[in-house]
């Protein structure tokens, strides 16, 4: 049996207090095994980008503890979760978030610059993975210069290129046509097969959660049973 990589448990997420308070959490349980593919549905407002920004530590939950790999992130210092972020997580998001100054091959190589990797080194894993995607002939190339699935597609490598434990995707195929979709599901099937790599995948399209192992489903800051 695979070791689950993410365990929530009774996590709660509550913003403002009293009276005016909005609980977008409400005791979420769940687990995420490593190495497979969890797609997170529901309609707006539910609680899918909340779900994510706790978990992945990118925000603070109200009560409960999430854990990743084992250890508890919410009660690491700011200094040391943003480190854990870097290190042991990617992140994929619907507007891709490339920096539009830098290339390809210097938006996937910043991760590891980050993490302290040599230059020369963070290079040439930076080339290989874009290879890998089918980027090579667009290493030197600025987002502007690319496609909206071939930005995905660079967006995709650095969040894989240091190899993470967990990648959290948020609505990665959102501002795709329907052809740069089938696309981005059918490179993040090869990257899970070929890396093991666990994702989570915020998303609204069906065609997007038929492509990941499981579907959890939540309504008003639950999960559905």
């Amino acid at each position: 049996m695979a070791e689950p990589v993410v365990v929530g448990q009774d996590v709660w997420k509550v913003y403002g207090a009293g009276d005016t308070s909005v609980a977008a959490l409400r005791g979420i349980n769940i687990e995420v095994l490593r190495g497979e593919i969890l797609a997170v549905m529901g309609p707006s407002g539910s609680g899918k980008t909340t779900f994510l920004n706790c978990f992945s530590g990118l925000d603070d939950i109200s009560r409960g503890t999430v854990t990743l790999e084992g250890t508890n992130i919410h009660t690491m210092p700011d200094a040391k979760k943003s480190e854990y972020r870097a290190r042991r997580t990617g992140f994929v998001f619907q507007s891709y978030n490339l920096l539009p100054i830098l290339t390809a091959e210097e938006n996937v190589e910043m991760p590891l610059l980050i993490a302290g990797r040599g230059a020369k080194e963070a290079r040439e894993e930076a080339r290989a993975i874009l290879t890998q995607m089918g980027l090579g002939e667009r290493l030197t190339h600025r987002p502007a210069e690319l496609s909206g699935g071939q930005q995905q597609r660079v967006s995709l490598a650095r969040a894989l290129v240091a190899h993470p434990a967990i990648v959290w995707a948020d609505e990665p195929t959102g501002n795709l046509d329907a052809e740069g979709a089938r696309e981005v599901i059918t490179l993040l099937r090869e990257l899970n097969r070929r890396y093991e790599q666990t994702m989570v995948v915020v998303t609204h399209d069906a065609d997007v959660a038929a492509g990941c192992d499981r579907t959890m489903r939540m309504r008003d800051g639950q999960f559905l049973s």
